[in-house]
């Protein structure tokens, strides 16, 4: 491989085609696909995570998003629907491929959840591993794809979509209602009510009705949206792809905070079912029964192809409102929505690069292996840069964990600097010293860091010297004792002996023990391995890199310095706002005394008066300065802003937040304004 930018491997420029037909996918295309989508998706974290957009500013973006710009798009596609090209064998085989896990997951949640909230949990869990993210997310990736070779399939998206919301979905909306029901100590509805509730709000849900209403439209209209109503559709339907993944970040706000070590197992089971198992059986199911035409052509292969990619997609936002609406495994949905959805994206980049290789030639696949390994190892290599200098910089490196974290980076970039040199050297016939040196920095450094990883879960106190020297003389043993072998994959450069000796996953060795050559799958496993060990750095970033007093406290502070052109710190009364001004007079001379009066439970000195921060956004509703609670958070952030109040964390509508009103001290003058 050559310097070229970390994009190289991900923009594959070559298509690659089937035995006797054309093009299956434009793979090309797929990474910037995924960077726009998950792009627009960070931006509304970001948007929502800074407070840029409130909470009740995200419910009414997402009320446009579901009730208008999504209902416009569907009711466009089933208008302009050409059900000539549908290939129904398509849509029986998701079909029953969504029932299989659906009744799958269903079943054994009933058999293994205790009796208190068994049906709830069968019912939300078997929705949550069968309903994807259709149009926001899955419609760009199905897009760039397959725009320019088989453009028919985007329909399909919006003919199997329904399938879940008409037929599954109430199911589980059922067992819902029959679990609220038994909880309940007078029961509201019989059988028949809590059927008569679940056909209720299919037909409320507007995506289903637009359905309806536009298939309708496509036999009356023949095919065509008049002239009249095609400018204002088109309007809002195209306005639903950004705003959609857009609103999908805001969505994603605090809710890995709900997630607690008793939900862990439940929610890796449901990740896998929805995230592994939905799309091995779509891909099977078609490969069964589309048995007609199709079964002698490359469009069959392209089928089943599309069928895995469909069944990667995750889970939809609307089941975290399922969730809510019936106050049921709320943390176990919505942080498990947040993690299908970001590990979604390197599933279907690795399965739609691999999906397109019909026939197995291991010499350039384990080269594009090797590249996407570089690709990985630059970028994670920055991403330990930042994190290392932040670790450093915040002084906590001489402290448990965090000292065990600081070794455990430090491997991870040794890691990372062996794997780049090691592609420039593997090219190399006559540098046998140079590879040499390379590979034990590389495996050593790599063992390293799951040692350091075990130290600390473990939190238990080990020489690094000597949790560095154990890994390093395992692959000296492996040197002095191995032979060198010329096998095909680079990263068992020792062949037999090293997989006997160290073995760099379980998975790998055994494929290498009783083959000789790569295969399909033992490339699949080698790409996750590489995505696994070479951008562990990701994670690291992730959790570590962002210190909130180091970087997001002043990196917020000063976004809002710039935003607003003034300091932050600056809250004189010519230094904020004209309404945050007119708030806080309006409040201290008319509202505040009767405020303290009612809801102050602790005084700290004699300026100093401590309150809830429910208690006070109840008390503004209930004296109408504020028509709901949202309207009452952002008035109290006005408190805040103002001076009105103090706190260590922004004004938000919780009970365990507390906030002190401030009053003049008795040395200062009695008209002087409220300080923080």
């Amino acid at each position: 491989p050559t310097s070229d930018s970390f994009l190289s491997a991900s923009s594959l420029s070559v298509t690659l085609t089937g035995p006797a037909a054309g093009p299956h996918m434009s793979i090309d295309k797929l990474f910037p696909a995924l960077l726009e989508c998950f792009g627009i998706i960070l931006c509304g974290y970001i948007a929502g995570r800074g407070d840029i957009i409130t909470e009740s500013q995200a419910k009414g973006l997402g009320n446009f998003v579901s009730k208008f710009a999504l209902p416009a798009l569907l009711f466009k596609n089933m208008v302009l629907l050409d059900f000539r090209n549908v290939i129904w064998a398509f849509l029986w085989s998701v079909l029953v491929a969504k029932v299989t896990v659906f009744v799958l997951v269903c079943v054994l949640t009933l058999m293994v959840a205790s009796p208190d909230n068994r049906y709830s949990k069968a019912g939300l869990y078997a929705i949550f591993a069968t309903q994807s993210n259709d149009f926001a997310l899955g419609y760009p990736i199905v897009d760039a794809l397959y725009r320019s070779t088989y453009p028919e399939y985007l329909q399909y998206i919006y003919l199997v979509a329904p399938v879940s919301l008409m037929l599954l979905n109430p199911i589980g909306f059922a067992l819902c209602e029959v679990q609220r029901w038994r909880q309940a100590s007078h029961p509201q509805h019989s059988s028949l009510g809590i059927l008569g509730v679940v056909v209720l709000q299919v037909l409320k849900n507007p995506i289903v009705f637009m359905v309806i209403v536009g298939i309708i439209s496509h036999f009356a209209l023949g095919q065509q949206i008049p002239a009249v109503l095609s400018e204002f559709i088109d309007g809002l339907a195209n306005s639903f792809g950004g705003a959609a993944l857009f609103y999908l970040g805001l969505t994603m706000v605090g809710q890995l905070r709900k997630l607690t070590r008793d939900t862990g197992v439940a929610l890796i089971l449901l990740i896998t079912a929805k995230l592994l198992i939905m799309p091995l059986v779509c891909k099977d199911m078609v490969d069964i029964l589309d048995t007609g035409v199709n079964s002698t052509s490359a469009n069959h292969t392209s089928l089943s192809n599309f069928a895995f990619l469909y069944g990667v997609f995750p889970t939809a936002p609307s089941v975290a409102i399922y969730a809510g609406h019936y106050n049921m495994e709320l943390e176990v949905v919505t942080s498990g929505m947040v993690i299908s959805t970001f590990l979604s994206a390197p599933i279907m980049y690795v399965s739609a690069w691999l999906l397109t290789i019909p026939l197995m030639d291991p010499t350039p696949l384990v080269t594009e292996l090797e590249n996407v390994s570089f690709n990985i190892s630059i970028v994670s290599l920055i991403a330990l840069v930042w994190t290392i200098a932040v670790m450093l910089l915040s002084r906590k490196f001489n402290k448990l964990p965090h000292l065990f974290a600081l070794n455990l980076f430090l491997a991870q970039f040794l890691v990372c600097v062996s794997m780049i040199l090691w592609n420039f050297l593997v090219k190399q016939e006559d540098n046998l010293l140079g590879k040499i040196l390379t590979f034990t920095l590389l495996y050593g450094s790599l063992y390293s860091t799951y040692i350091w990883t075990g130290n600390l879960s473990n939190n238990k106190i080990i020489q690094p010297f000597s949790t560095h020297r154990v890994p390093f003389l395992m692959v000296g043993g492996l040197l002095i004792s191995g032979e060198r072998s010329d096998t095909i994959d680079s990263a068992f450069f020792y062949g037999r002996a090293q997989v006997g000796t160290i073995p760099a996953n379980l998975s790998s060795c055994l494929w290498w023990l009783f083959n000789k050559d790569p295969g399909r799958l033992y490339l699949e496993l080698q790409f996750f391995c590489a995505v696994a060990n070479y951008g562990q750095g990701f994670l690291s970033f992730g959790i570590f890199g962002l210190d909130r007093h180091l970087i997001i406290l002043p990196f917020k502070k000063r976004l809002l310095s710039l935003w607003q052109g003034r300091d932050i710190d600056d809250l004189s009364p010519s230094g904020v706002p004209e309404e945050v001004r007119l708030t806080c007079t309006q409040f201290v001379r008319y509202h505040k005394d009767q405020c303290v009066q009612d809801i102050v439970h602790t005084r700290r000195y004699e300026y100093l008066f401590t309150c809830i921060c429910s208690d006070l956004v109840d008390w503004l509703v209930e004296r109408g300065l504020s028509a709901g609670r949202a309207e009452a958070q952002l008035y109290g952030a006005r408190l805040q802003r103002g001076g009105v109040l103090t706190g260590q964390h922004s004004f938000k509508d919780e009970p365990n937040f507390l906030y002190h009103f401030t009053q003049p001290r008795r040395e200062e003058e009695p008209d002087k304004e409220l300080i923080i």
